[in-house]
């Protein structure tokens, strides 16, 4: 097997990674302040077109039977090319139906990019090499969310949100075009099962991740808006936050990989969770701006975390499993990930601290899920 660094994979996957951050990140820095401002939208208008947001990674088990007309990399640079223009065309569109529409379509984009993402680097790097590859990607993403975060502080000043979102869609769909030309593919490589995978030994991975996506959905949907909402953030500190907490995780996402291939799946997770109670409690009961802000960051820092999930998948599992199961457990993540922000928001409307409490409440049962991962079978797949 190649070294990271001679592998086309890598090149392919750094690029569509880039470009998928540059054109989601770019979305949600001006997202909540977009739908304040500009579209007059309230916590509940936010908390559906979130849950709608999660229904094509609830259909991300479909790419299976995409790939039988369509290679796992050429659905790669596609999606790209979808998750741009749907961001192209969101500051066209300022209305409640209008942000439904362009988000659904952003998100196709973005969660067939990061099935195939996942299922792409599990399947060209070993278990050693993987997490490692794993931290390299979310470093990237911090650096490219950076560099849209600086765009934004520069640009926000002087181009409307219209224009913003057709520079960051247009310069996505750009990338998309790059990679449909590019064949990163190694015929050596096992070859993947065309059909959906839901296996009893699988079970805990499962577990794992629907409890990931439960209490996630809770950050995404309403952390930054709590930080518009109630602390009355502007665009630009909104911006400026987001530039700091990319930069930190610039550095720290790389040793999140070295640490699991050092320590293993059950520690690295058992951190993440213990961390993230802690978090959502503030969330839900600080008064000030700049505990909640740091609480913010230090969640970002805690979510690379959950790439030892996906590893933790790649050394018990079969490897002609990892395209279908990678799939399968998008879809399982996005199960409760399509209902949450919808009850959310409404639980928002009698109280914006309940959806933090319960955050908290499903860290600790996904901490207690965490010990059930033996800490040395996990070291050796399963090959039969």
């Amino acid at each position: 097997m190649k070294t990271p660094k001679d592998s086309p994979m890598l090149r392919f996957l750094m690029v569509l990674t880039i470009s998928s951050m540059v054109g989601l990140q770019g979305w949600r820095t001006l997202f909540n302040n977009f739908a304040v401002e500009v579209a007059h939208l309230e916590g509940y208008h936010v908390g559906v077109i979130q849950s709608v947001r999660e229904i094509p990674g609830f259909l991300a088990l479909l790419a299976v039977y995409v790939m039988l007309v369509l290679r796992e990399h050429r659905l790669s640079a596609v999606s790209i090319v979808v998750l741009g223009g749907g961001v192209a065309l969101t500051g066209l569109f300022p209305s409640y139906l209008g942000l439904l529409a362009t988000t659904l379509v952003l998100s196709f984009g973005f969660h067939y990019y990061e099935t195939t993402n996942q299922s792409l680097t599990l399947q060209y790097f070993d278990r050693h090499t993987a997490p490692v590859v794993f931290g390299k990607l979310r470093s990237l993403s911090a650096a490219s969310n950076v560099g849209v975060g600086i765009g934004i502080l520069v640009l926000s000043s002087i181009l409307s949100y219209r224009q913003m979102y057709l520079i960051i869609g247009g310069l996505t769909i750009a990338a998309g075009i790059w990679g449909l030309g590019r064949d990163p593919t190694d015929e050596t490589v096992i070859p993947q099962r065309k059909q959906m995978v839901l296996r009893r030994e699988y079970l805990l991975f499962y577990f794992l991740t629907f409890m990931s996506g439960a209490r996630r959905q809770i950050f995404v949907a309403f952390s930054v808006f709590l930080l518009v909402k109630i602390f009355e953030f502007s665009v630009q500190e909104i911006t400026t936050l987001f530039l700091i907490n990319n930069i930190i995780n610039y550095f720290v996402s790389p040793l999140i990989g070295q640490a699991i291939v050092r320590f293993g799946e059950r520690p690295v997770l058992s951190l993440e969770y213990s961390s993230l109670i802690f978090i959502f409690l503030v969330y839900a009961f600080t008064r000030s701006k700049i505990v909640v802000a740091l609480m913010y960051i230090l969640d970002h820092i805690f979510f690379n975390f959950s790439i030892a999930i996906r590893t933790y998948f790649q050394k018990i599992g079969d490897p002609q499993d990892i395209a279908p199961s990678m799939a399968m457990g998008f879809t399982i993540n996005h199960i409760a990930a399509v209902v949450i922000p919808v009850i959310g928001g409404a639980l928002w409307m009698v109280d914006y601290k309940i959806p933090f409490v319960a955050g908290a409440v499903m860290s600790f049962v996904s901490l207690v899920a965490v010990q059930w991962i033996p800490s040395g079978s996990s070291r050796v797949r399963r090959e039969g």
